[in-house]
């Protein structure tokens, strides 16, 4: 047995420490009331000096506080939630294919820009053909066709030039050429079908950033712009007077001309519904028009806003301000029948970019375009004003949907105070 080793000052001796606890123990907490506090020993006393260094094999272990510790949550790693299994998604529902921004119009429906303008080409298609073949011979269809084409290829043209998407195959720079042609005389000039064709396609349209992006409707702003040049504008041919493929160039008086006039046009209501009279190219036929008009209803291309808030307007006026000491009646429906009016309130002013978007918006703008025609056609200088007033309109489409959602907004603001 080790005999307790002096300090060499003759000091107390040092205290030998408590065993070291064997590793595999479990360590047991105790009581808060059981642990006593552990007492220091002094380094050095005053008036003794401090004891000598003892060797590393009998260097004591300073005992560490007995502390009561909290019971201890075994921690372990979160566990990450597990990636739930997407549904697949059905291409057949259009979901397939990544989501894509695109312009105005933004339509909840299955149906594309492509299948919308087919529906509207095909809806033109019994007009085209019947003035075309009857009325006004083959070349009014070689105007349309010219007109199309022309379209077709300034917008492929632009976008290749610009390095922009390829939307020459959605089929609305076709649908614009044919409108184009539809307020054209069916004698126009070739040269000026492509001219308005350019101004329509690459000033009104792309220039403004394509489809969705302009303000005014691209046929009938490439028809205000071939009013430069009014000899070709004002030159109708008679119907029937065509030959193979040329048309007389005698010109015949429009409905319009008497209207403007104060008086009735020589030609019968049943020839105003049939289309027996002269005009432009696609706007004789009323009976023809509606029946476009109707077949792009059922197909729920366009709504009936527009166009009953367009015609019920000059209806009202026209049978409220009869011109020439005629009847009401009749005034009101050969003003109905006469000049373009059907062509623009059905495929014109429901343009999907250039009119509104609200419920009350889409009113307002039908009845401003109904009453600007009716003014124009009374007091302006040129016999027809539907094409001007819808452009005037379209410059007011944007202010009129802001309109109607701040008075929605104020509505629903005040019902809510009250409630």
């Amino acid at each position: 047995m080790k005999k307790k080793r002096k300090n060499r000052s003759g000091g107390q001796q040092r205290p030998q420490h408590a065993p070291q606890a064997k590793q595999n123990e479990t360590f047991q907490p105790q009581a808060a009331e059981q642990i006593s506090p552990v007492e220091k020993q002094p380094s050095g006393l005053a008036g003794q000096p401090a004891p000598a260094p003892l060797p590393r094999d009998e260097a004591p272990r300073a005992e560490a506080p007995q502390v009561n510790p909290a019971p201890v949550q075994p921690q372990t790693a979160p566990l990450l939630p597990k990636a739930e299994k997407q549904p697949k998604l059905s291409s057949s529902a259009g979901l397939g294919t990544p989501l894509t921004l695109a312009s105005a119009p933004h339509l909840t429906t299955r149906d594309t820009t492509r299948t919308l303008m087919l529906d509207v080409l095909i809806a033109l298609m019994p007009a085209l053909l019947f003035s075309g073949c009857y009325f006004f011979g083959p070349r009014a269809f070689l105007v349309s066709l010219v007109s199309a084409a022309g379209c077709v290829g300034f917008e492929a043209l632009f976008c290749l030039l610009t390095r922009r998407r390829q939307t020459a195959g959605d089929l609305s720079a076709a649908v614009t050429g044919v409108l184009l042609a539809f307020t054209l005389p069916a004698g126009v000039p070739y040269w000026a079908v492509l001219l308005g064709d350019f101004f329509a396609i690459v000033v009104v349209k792309q220039l403004f950033g394509g489809l969705g992006k302009n303000f005014l409707n691209p046929a009938l702003a490439g028809r205000a712009f071939l009013f430069s040049f009014p000899a070709v504008m004002t030159a109708f041919p008679a119907v029937r007077s065509w030959e193979g493929l040329s048309i007389d160039a005698q010109s015949a008086a429009t409905p319009m001309a008497a209207l403007h006039a104060g008086s009735l046009p020589s030609a019968s209501l049943l020839e105003m519904f049939t289309g027996v009279r002269s005009g432009a190219l696609g706007e004789v036929s009323a009976a023809l028009l509606l029946l476009g008009g109707l077949y792009l209803l059922v197909r729920r291309v366009i709504k009936l806003r527009i166009p009953l808030s367009f015609l019920g307007t000059v209806a009202v006026l026209s049978w409220c301000f009869p011109q020439g000491g005629n009847s009401s009646l009749d005034w009101t429906l050969y003003s109905l029948m006469g000049g373009g009016l059907l062509l623009a309130a059905l495929f014109m002013a429901t343009d999907f970019t250039t009119s509104p978007v609200t419920f009350w918006g889409q009113v307002v703008y039908g009845v401003g375009c109904g009453a600007l025609t009716v003014f124009l056609r009374t007091f302006g200088s040129y016999p027809e004003g539907v094409g001007f007033a819808v452009l005037m309109m379209n410059l007011l489409a944007w202010l009129i949907d802001r309109a109607s959602l701040a008075l929605r907004r104020a509505w629903r603001q005040r019902k809510e105070a009250r409630a």
